[in-house]
């Protein structure tokens, strides 16, 4: 099942999300074909205020864990994680 990962930064923290970037994109590159589709929200300025990560996890409770598993997570980036079940329906490029 796919789970959308929904990210809020905590205010004024863009130093520490960059800080931890390269640690944030190494995990998500290690989950493989878990990894559906990931990135940034940003403000109207263009500045990261967030993230959206797509996963393909057996349950919620694995989706849990590689929310809590990401170094922006363990470095306390987030103000809040949300996570959703998600059906991919349109342009799903699994889609046969």
């Amino acid at each position: 099942m796919l789970y959308a990962l929904i990210c809020t930064d905590k205010s004024n923290s863009v130093d520490l999300r960059l800080k931890e970037r390269p640690g944030h994109i190494d995990y998500l590159n290690g989950l493989g074909n878990a990894l559906k589709a990931a990135g940034p929200f940003t403000d109207e300025a263009g500045s990261p205020i967030g993230s959206l990560v797509i996963v393909e996890a057996k349950d919620r409770a694995g989706a849990e864990e590689i929310a809590k598993n990401d170094p922006y997570a363990k470095a306390g980036l987030f103000a809040a994680v949300e996570i959703r079940a998600w059906k991919w329906g349109l342009k799903n490029p699994e889609d046969k």
